[in-house]
C-alpha cells in the first residue's frame, strides 16, 4: 500500500481525494486544508485523518507520496519541501508560476529519484492517446500546421475576486486554462520553442485575461495556432480541442471524438479518407468512474510509478516546465 496524503481539498483536490480513498493499493493517511469546515466534514464523514498543517501531517502520517492540490503561487516551495524529504509528489497545474520556480525541482526530483507528475489530464483522454499513437505512425506524412482550442464558461461576468482573478496567484485564462492546451500540443507535436505574437484579452475579469491568441513555433519548426477563451457562453463546459494538417492526412479531435483522414495508406483499423472514433471505443477502464475515465487513470499512473510497474515518463515536472516556459513565451510576446 501506498501510504499518501492531500494538501488542499478544493475542488480537484476533493476529486483527487475521492479517487485516492478508493484505490485498492493507496491508504489515504493524511488529508490537510485551510479550511476547518472543509476538514470537519472529511473527518466526520471518512476515515481520513484530517490536519490544518500539512507540515504537521507530514511529521506524524509520514507519507509516501503527497498530492499537492492548492493554489498555484504555493507549489514551490511547498514541491521542494516535499521533495527534500524524500517524498514523491503529484502537483496539480500549472506545474509554477515560473519556468525558473520550476527548474530547481525538476532537478531536485531527478537527483532524489522521486517519482514526480503534474495533473494535465488530457494525456490520460482516450481519443488524445490514440491522436499520439498516429502522429507517432508517421502516416499523416509531414505536419505542416496545428490548431490548439479550448473553450468554456468560467468568467461570464464581472465577479467578486478570487485567485482565479489574481496573475500573481496562478490565475487567469493563459495559466488555468490555457495550459491544458499547450500542454497537449507538446505532448502530440514537440515543445513550443518561440512565439512569433499573442493577445491576452480581459473581458470581464479587471487583473487577468480571459481569452489567449498566439502563433506558436515548436522545436521541430511545426507552426500554428493557440485559441483559448474561458468566457465563452455557447459551451456547457471546457471544450479541448486539435486540428492537425499533414501533407497525408488530417486530425480533429476533442475529448469525445476523434476524425482522422488518411489521402493515401491507411493502419489496419483505418480506412482510407475519412475515420471517425469515439471515446467510449478507445479507452481502458478504471477501477473508479469520477468527472471521467481519465481523472481516475492520471491518478493510477501515478500509484503505479510510485510501486515500481511503470516509468515516470508521462506528465512529469520536465514535461510541465515545457509548458510554464511556452506560458512565459506568450506572456512575453503580446501585443
Amino acid at each position: 500500500m501506498v501510504r499518501t496524503g492531500i494538501i488542499g481539498v478544493g475542488k480537484m483536490g476533493i476529486s483527487h481525494l475521492a479517487i485516492l480513498g478508493a484505490h485498492p493499493d493507496v491508504s489515504v493517511v493524511g488529508v490537510c486544508d485551510s479550511s476547518k469546515m472543509v476538514t470537519d466534514a472529511i473527518g466526520k464523514y471518512s476515515p481520513f485523518p484530517c490536519y490544518a498543517d500539512y507540515k504537521k501531517m507530514l511529521d506524524e502520517a509520514k507519507p509516501d507520496a503527497v498530492v499537492v492540490s492548492v493554489p498555484t503561487k504555493y507549489h514551490a516551495p511547498m514541491v521542494r519541501e516535499l521533495l527534500e524529504k524524500n517524498i514523491h509528489v503529484f502537483s496539480e497545474k500549472p506545474f509554477c508560476l515560473t519556468p525558473e520556480e520550476g527548474s530547481p525541482l525538476v532537478d531536485l526530483a531527478r537527483k532524489n529519484k522521486l517519482v514526480n507528475q503534474v495533473g494535465y489530464h488530457n494525456k490520460f483522454v482516450g481519443t488524445f492517446r490514440e491522436v499520439k499513437r498516429i502522429l507517432e505512425s508517421n502516416l499523416l506524412g509531414e505536419i505542416y500546421h496545428f490548431t490548439g482550442e479550448a473553450y468554456g464558461p468560467v468568467v461570464v461576468k464581472p465577479k467578486q475576486d478570487t485567485w482565479r482573478s489574481s496573475a500573481g496567484e496562478g490565475g487567469g485564462c493563459l495559466m488555468d486554462y490555457a495550459s491544458h492546451v499547450i500542454d497537449l500540443i507538446n505532448y502530440l507535436l514537440a515543445p513550443v520553442s518561440s512565439v512569433k505574437a499573442s493577445l491576452l484579452k480581459s473581458i470581464h475579469s479587471k487583473e487577468v485575461e480571459d481569452a489567449v491568441y498566439a502563433l506558436l513555433e515548436l522545436s521541430n519548426k511545426v507552426s500554428g495556432v493557440l485559441s483559448v477563451n474561458w468566457s465563452d457562453e455557447t459551451h456547457r463546459k471546457m471544450s479541448t480541442s486539435v486540428t492537425i494538417m499533414g501533407k497525408k492526412g488530417k486530425i480533429i479531435s476533442d475529448a469525445n471524438e476523434l476524425k482522422v483522414f488518411f489521402k493515401d495508406e491507411a493502419p489496419a483499423e483505418y480506412s482510407k479518407g475519412w475515420n471517425v472514433k469515439y471515446v467510449t471505443d478507445l479507452t481502458d477502464p478504471v477501477h473508479f468512474y469520477l468527472r471521467g475515465e481519465e481523472y481516475s487513470a492520471q491518478m493510477d499512473h501515478f500509484i503505479a510509478a510510485v510501486q515500481g510497474k511503470i516509468p515516470n515518463h508521462l506528465n512529469n515536472f520536465e514535461s510541465a516546465w515545457h509548458t510554464d516556459q511556452a506560458i512565459k513565451l506568450i506572456k512575453n510576446a503580446q501585443h
